[in-house]
């Protein structure tokens, strides 16, 4: 009668079998991550892309023409600031708001800054994905400034008071710096034309805005559609970490100028 009992040697053979199978099952495991990082590495950048091309952008500040309210100057440590560019789908901007937008070309050839361009396209490259999240400066056709006047409205300065005036009535500006305490330029009635933006910096003496560009063909303005977005936060650095102030200069009461001032 043929034995039912193991052949000599077959429990070390069924034991080796079991650690190549088990040996087997765990190699794809641990393939499996190097082989899905390069898919998932791609898929964080297309997302990355995505949402800094529709939804929001992190911004340098590269100049000190918004100072205080956004700090950028040479050897100081720059704010990154978060811009909104969903909300200008569904509204036009509003005095007080704090926009990036794309400079005309006049704005350009005398821009308050310029980043410069390296030859290597590859180097080229990389600062570019360096300042969709705000670690290279950034185009130098993209500007950052206060709307203070829209389409239809006259703005000039300045007041008795060295207040610029929007269609006759003083505006009350918490937000801006005159350094030194010098008194901002006079400019003479300029009217916003329809659909244009009459822009200026915060740092009111230091800041090459709608005032310099007055003998170009929108007397200083910029279209709407030049509006890329509206700053929201300062993301960087921690300690200035907060919301940006936008309230609206032609709505406040001459009491508000006490609270905030700079």
């Amino acid at each position: 009668m043929p034995s039912t009992e193991p052949a000599r040697g077959d429990d070390g053979g069924h034991r080796k079998r079991t650690r190549n199978r088990a040996r087997h099952r765990k190699g794809p495991k641990r393939g499996s991550f190097w082989r899905e990082l390069p898919i998932l590495v791609i898929t964080a950048l297309v997302l990355t892309v995505l949402i800094q091309t529709f939804l929001a952008r992190v911004y340098l500040i590269p100049s000190a023409s918004m100072e205080q309210t956004l700090h950028g100057c040479t050897g100081c440590t720059n704010d990154r600031v978060l811009v909104d560019k969903v909300s200008y789908n569904f509204s036009d901007p509003e005095p007080g708001d704090v926009v990036v937008f794309r400079g005309p070309e006049s704005w350009v050839d005398s821009a308050e800054f310029s980043s410069t361009e390296p030859d290597n396209v590859l180097l080229r490259g990389l600062q570019e994905a360096a300042s969709l999240i705000g670690l290279a400066p950034p185009d130098e056709r993209d500007f950052v400034k206060r709307v203070i006047a829209v389409g239809g409205q006259t703005v000039e300065c300045c007041d008795e008071r060295n207040r610029v005036v929007v269609d006759g009535e003083p505006l009350v500006e918490p937000y801006i710096y005159l350094a030194d305490g010098r008194p901002q330029a006079d400019f003479a009635p300029v009217t916003v034309p329809e659909g244009n933006l009459w822009m200026m910096g915060d740092n009111r003496n230091n800041s090459a805005d709608s005032r310099s560009h007055v003998a170009d063909l929108r007397n200083g303005t910029i279209p709407i559609e030049n509006v890329i977005g509206e700053a929201r936060l300062i993301v960087l650095p921690p300690s200035r970490w907060g919301g940006i102030e936008d309230p609206n200069p032609q709505r406040l009461q001459p009491v508000a100028l006490g609270r905030g001032h700079r």
